[in-house]
């Protein structure tokens, strides 16, 4: 048995990683079990490296705020603003303070430096303005929308004036009220004006639809490229706050479900773009179900963004799964043997990419335990989802960040 998982393992090298692939994907997504840990960014830096270098990947989305990310975007590809301002400014969920994510964004800098805009590096966050306390005002989004078209298109096109938008706006505070994430009736997402807004910002993307030929002449792609992510925004925003305000039973469900759906649109016109890297926890890139515990709520089950965007792109989609041998500092010890993570950590290598759908076929009948973990923060791999992986990059070992 040991020979014959000995036999799927390959170097985790961009080379490897495509020879395993039936097609060249134009999104290759490479998941964590946790965040946090410097060893995992470093090793998707390091993979980033050899896309760009080897296959011609020129993006790089990861599981962060897409407004912030428009700020780390800005600076790698035109040097606006400080490295400082960026990383503090640029990243959600404290991101921002990951030594190698500063040399991600320092390594990008760098790499676009005198190059044409056609061969520059490209940064993207894919997740919404949202934390596990709340979510964002639409202000920003909803704003920045409205003041792109506002100068481009006819006056009486527009449904409304940005005074009106920010009546019906009002105090951020009130949309940011963590409150409202376990009281409903904290939220503001049901209120008149809130229902005003969703219909507004519809008729604003619409707008912006239709006006297209006009918009991609008077402005650029990227310039329009960037009013749909606002839009995006705006309505996934306000679509979040309403059913933040929900008291039915499956109001957990749909605010997990609806978040993995945002990541899933920014992801797919990530993709539009070009080949990307993508990068985010496992249980958002997966092509099954994802499920979790929260707080004393039922156990949650969703579609994820993989999964969705799997769905649309086919083989155009690819997945590797990270796993993990231990995390000492977090009390995940040597994983037991009769687990995927214990069979990966019994073979001499410190870290290696495996051919999932080989590695499934060698243990035939054996089916691998669920390993446990003492760590809240760490999610080990789910044996029943080895047939949806199309590699798995195993760390033997992770040391504290």
């Amino acid at each position: 048995m040991d020979a014959d998982i000995k036999a799927t393992t390959h170097a985790v090298e961009a080379a490897a990683v495509m020879r395993l692939l039936r097609a060249r994907p134009r999104l290759l997504a490479l998941g964590e079990p946790t965040h946090g840990e410097d060893a995992l960014l470093g090793l998707c830096n390091e993979l980033f490296r050899q896309l760009v270098e080897q296959e011609g990947y020129r993006t790089i989305a990861i599981e962060s705020d897409c407004m912030a990310g428009l700020v780390v975007d800005d600076y790698v590809t035109s040097g606006t603003g400080t490295l400082d301002e960026v990383m503090e400014h640029g990243f959600s969920h404290g991101f921002g303070a990951s030594a190698a994510n500063r040399e991600l964004v320092r390594w990008m800098r760098a790499y676009n430096d005198g190059r044409p805009a056609s061969e520059r590096l490209r940064f993207a966050g894919f997740d919404g303005p949202l934390e596990i306390t709340g979510a964002a005002s639409p202000r920003q989004a909803l704003t920045a929308l409205h003041g792109y078209l506002a100068a481009r298109v006819d006056t009486d096109l527009l449904p409304c004036t940005a005074e009106t938008l920010d009546h019906l706006l009002g105090a951020d505070d009130r949309w940011t009220n963590s409150a409202a994430m376990m009281d409903p009736s904290q939220s503001v997402g049901q209120t008149a004006e809130a229902g005003q807004l969703r219909l507004l910002a519809d008729d604003l993307v619409a707008l912006l639809d239709a006006q297209t030929p006009h918009l991609v002449t008077a402005t650029s792609r990227d310039d329009w490229n960037r009013a749909r992510l606002y839009g995006r925004t705006a309505t996934g925003l306000l679509r979040y706050h309403f059913w933040m305000a929900d008291t039915s039973p499956s109001r957990m469900t749909r605010l997990v479900g609806l978040r993995d759906q945002m990541m899933a649109d920014n992801l797919l016109a990530v993709a539009a773009q070009g080949p990307a890297l993508v990068h985010a926890h496992n249980a958002h890139l997966q092509r099954d179900k994802s499920k979790m515990r929260m707080w004393d709520q039922p156990l949650l089950k969703w579609w994820s963004a993989g999964a969705i965007v799997s769905a649309h792109l086919g083989e155009e989609y690819a997945f590797l799964a990270t796993a993990l041998g231990t995390i000492r500092h977090h009390g995940v010890d040597t994983p037991p043997p009769d687990t995927i993570e214990g069979l990966l950590y019994a073979l001499p290598e410190d870290r290696y990419v495996v051919d999932a759908p080989r590695l499934d076929a060698a243990l035939g009948a054996t089916r691998p335990a669920r390993r446990l973990s003492p760590y809240y923060g760490y999610a080990p791999l789910d044996p029943a989802h080895l047939g949806g992986y199309d590699g798995i990059v195993f760390l033997k070992d992770v040391a504290r960040s």
